[in-house]
């Protein structure tokens, strides 16, 4: 069936564009834009589902956020964010503004004390797709369900406008040639919040400001005992605990039901006010799965990223339960060459290298060169192949050896170039659990003890790195390594 694009466009009654200079007001009025849209999409959808093809098309818009200023902002030259980079016009859609609202107001505020000039709020001229405006609690059907194609009526996702020009750096602009004020449009944002649904079965809205990346299910079994302890300390601040499925517990003795099926990468929600908690995501073996979920959580602008598992030691003097903490990765996992050239330095982020390595020291109560004992600082090598020592070693040992690597995983380093390339504060801290250049290598009977001594050592470190950032600034943790020449002014 040819699709009828002649017919008559209805869309909501709204108001044209207004200017604020209060945040929390500009915020209120892009919610109400938000619903409006919504609503009105949901409503006739409902009724094309129950009438039949409608004799109009209906058509929605993103709300959105736009500034123009004639002046270069005099700013605080220690702040990575909040300001933009030269006089012109600056925009952004927005959505789900219920969830982004604090992370809003904080740039918006940003925004206004640095440029002193208002904010514009209206809607924007990207239309809302209503397969993300009705979101999970009505079901689309799919192309050929119904007895007109829905894109005759609606909108529908368009790749066009969910891709990463502006993360990627490739000069991306607005139709009527605004600048992007933010990292990702609202179209992106919202494909990834339905990717990240998918994905983890728990709500984007679980998802806390500090994650914890794992390749090995022993660390959710260890996370969980870990913030049932937690609840059960009134001073911890922690408040509830959620698993796949949204099931969430405030009582330490509750039960976590698990979904009949899992999802790929499961994910707990250790939470606190404000989205200061801590999230712990099993992302399983290999880049891929790293890559997918690092380019789905980036859209909810979570304060850092920390890779918390498992890795091959490559150096003889090494032991099985050794830490390793990354400095620099050697990336030959090819996921992301497309979007961040190998040769692209990812380098180290003290604020994250010193609460790493301070959190060893809390746990281990070693500290100095008493540390050097149980860990390792260097290069981190990330491979696509879990089974590269079964072929011919002379290559791969040979640039490991001239990268000087001291450790050899399948996430790590897509992990911190996906934290590099959408400016989320990254860090790796590994465990040794076999040796495959030194005839140790990861068999059933081999690890059991390394698993049952130094899984929970190692996740509580990751946890007590993540509790160190969260009680620093924002403005120290996000550091301006991350950023380009011409920026977004939103993080």
């Amino acid at each position: 069936m040819t699709a009828n694009r002649n017919l008559p466009i209805e869309s909501p009654d709204t108001h044209g564009p207004e200017s604020f200079t209060d945040a929390a007001a500009a915020v209120a009025r892009l919610h109400e834009l938000y619903e409006a849209a919504t609503a009105f999409l949901k409503d006739r959808f409902q009724n094309t589902l129950t009438g039949g093809r409608p004799d109009a098309r209906f058509r929605a818009f993103y709300p959105e956020v736009r500034i123009t200023t004639t002046t270069y902002a005099e700013t605080d030259s220690r702040l990575s964010f909040g300001h933009v980079a030269v006089p012109g016009t600056y925009c952004t859609t927005v959505t789900r503004p219920d969830l982004f609202r604090n992370y809003l107001e904080q740039q918006i505020t940003l925004l206004l004390e640095n440029h002193r000039v208002p904010v514009v709020i209206g809607p924007s001229d990207t239309p809302m797709p209503v397969h993300f405006a009705v979101g999970s609690g009505i079901a689309v059907p799919q192309e050929g369900a119904l007895d007109f194609p829905l894109r005759d009526v609606f909108d529908v996702p368009d790749l066009a406008t969910t891709n990463d020009d502006i993360v990627n750096g490739y000069g991306f602009a607005y139709g009527d040639g605004a600048s992007p004020l933010a990292p990702f449009t609202a179209q992106r944002v919202d494909y990834s919040l339905a990717r990240l649904a998918h994905y983890t079965a728990t709500d984007p809205s679980h998802f806390q400001n500090h994650v914890l990346f794992t390749n090995y299910q022993f660390y959710v079994e260890e996370f969980e005992a870990v913030a049932r302890a937690m609840l059960r300390d009134p001073d911890s601040g922690y408040t509830s605990f959620v698993g796949p499925g949204n099931v969430e517990i405030t009582d330490p003795d509750a039960p976590v039901l698990a979904p009949q099926k899992m999802p790929q990468m499961p994910t707990y929600h250790l939470k606190r006010p404000n989205s200061a908690g801590i999230t712990l995501v099993n992302i399983g073996v290999g880049p891929s799965n790293a890559k997918t979920a690092t380019d789905h959580i980036a859209v909810l602008r979570p304060h850092a990223w920390l890779m918390v598992g498992h890795c091959a030691g490559l150096r003889n003097s090494q032991r099985l339960g050794d830490f390793v903490l990354a400095h620099a990765y050697l990336r030959e996992d090819h996921v992301l060459d497309d979007d961040l050239p190998i040769w692209v330095p990812i380098p180290p982020l003290a604020e994250i290298q010193i609460a790493l390595e301070d959190a060893v020291e809390d746990v281990t109560a070693l500290e100095g060169y008493e540390l050097k004992r149980i860990m390792r600082t260097g290069t981190v090598a990330t491979i696509d192949n879990r089974n590269w020592e079964l072929r011919d070693q002379s290559g791969p040992v040979q640039r490991l050896s001239q990268s000087r690597a001291i450790a050899l995983d399948m996430e790590s380093a897509t992990i911190a170039a996906n934290g590099f390339r959408f400016r989320v504060p990254y860090g790796t801290l590994l465990c040794v659990s076999d040796k495959p250049l030194h005839g140790e290598l990861k068999l059933p009977g081999m690890a059991s003890d390394f698993y049952k001594t130094q899984v929970s050592r190692h996740l509580l470190i990751g946890i007590r790195a993540m509790e160190k950032l969260r009680d620093m600034p924002l403005e120290r943790i996000h550091s301006r390594k991350l950023r380009s020449f011409e920026e977004t002014a939103f993080l």
